[in-house]
């Protein structure tokens, strides 16, 4: 398929529509079979890319690292520290100074504000490494996952997302099943649904694209039947402290165990989380729930995330695949 993405800028995924999610998709698969044979060939010699932070990662900075260094680019990683942006220097002036002296930048950080004023004032390609409301380029990787762990087209997949349904992850993959024709369900408490504006947007674009969307307040009536069973943090970066009990009282109903799993009545249904995950107590903040709360596991347990049915590292993995397509789509 061919598909001219040159210059543009991946804000959401309506940036790039179901043509353009498709054609980056079948790129990612081709540049992950060029590196596995190791005959990749570099498109992007004497490019630079800026990669500005204002929240920490591992698997998006280190996605779009090693893309670039695949393909030859050069990049910049400008931490929360690194520049003045928000502080003695406004993003439109920042967008054009690193428009001046870039050919991309990478965004990852708080207000969707923020990255549209990147893409408006650098003139260059701007990316969206994950913001409050969207993460695009995630959902680029759990669709190439799911494509690989499944042998029906996307058209024909049932996902069912439970957990807090109100942020980025869970928005961009509302925004992606209905712009992609998926069989899509959210099981979450209604006051943790998607926003109503963001619903309606996603209900306009099911039509034509033949999607179903289907919002539940219970776990199990979600997932029946799906093939991929979607979870992520109950308490999202940069929330306070005081949120955590609440929180916890709400969704430990939407906890995915192997109870929820069998709800599936599937026996290939597989687990996704987009990462990091609290299924053990084996990190300080895993040990502080478990302190507080008396959980030793959050959103997933350690029997399903260590389980067979388990696909995270795959999703991991192909955050590599879809960045680098995104790049050289982009920029070659």
């Amino acid at each position: 398929m061919s598909f001219n993405l040159k210059g543009r800028s991946l804000l959401t995924l309506q940036d790039l529509r179901a043509r353009g999610v498709n054609h980056l998709l079948e790129m990612a698969h081709e540049l992950k079979r060029a590196k596995m044979a190791g005959t990749e060939q570099q498109h992007l010699r004497g490019r630079n890319i800026a990669l500005l932070f204002e929240k920490t990662s591992t698997r998006t900075r280190c996605a779009f690292e090693v893309a670039a260094f695949d393909q030859g680019a050069n990049v910049s990683f400008i931490g929360p520290h690194d520049s003045q942006l928000g502080e003695k220097e406004s993003v439109k002036d920042t967008a054009r100074v690193l428009g001046r002296l870039y050919d991309a930048i990478e965004y990852r950080g708080f207000e969707q504000q923020v990255v549209q004023d990147l893409a408006t004032w650098s003139g260059v390609p701007v990316y969206n490494g994950l913001t409050n409301q969207y993460h695009p380029t995630q959902v680029l990787a759990d669709f190439m996952t799911m494509q690989e762990s499944s042998r029906k087209p996307l058209s024909e997949i049932s996902l069912a997302y439970v957990g807090d349904a109100r942020f980025n992850t869970a928005d961009s993959l509302l925004e992606g099943a209905a712009m992609m024709g998926l069989d899509f369900r959210v099981g979450a408490p209604r006051s943790l649904w998607p926003a109503q504006a963001l619903i309606d947007q996603a209900n306009a674009v099911a039509g034509p694209s033949g999607a179903r969307l289907r919002f539940c307040e219970s776990a199990r009536h979600a997932v029946e039947g799906a093939d991929f069973v979607y979870t992520d943090v109950w308490v999202s970066m940069g929330e306070p402290p005081e949120v955590w009990a609440d929180r916890i009282r709400q969704l430990r109903p939407f906890q995915v165990n192997a109870d929820l799993m069998a709800a599936t009545c599937r026996l290939d249904s597989k687990f996704m989380h987009c990462l990091p995950a609290l299924h053990n107590r084996d990190t300080r903040l895993g040990e502080q729930v478990w302190r507080d709360h008396g959980m030793d596991a959050l959103e997933v347990t350690e029997e399903v995330f260590e389980s067979p049915a388990s696909i995270v590292w795959d999703q991991a993995e192909n955050r590599l695949h879809t960045i680098k397509a995104l790049l050289v789509a982009t920029l070659a």
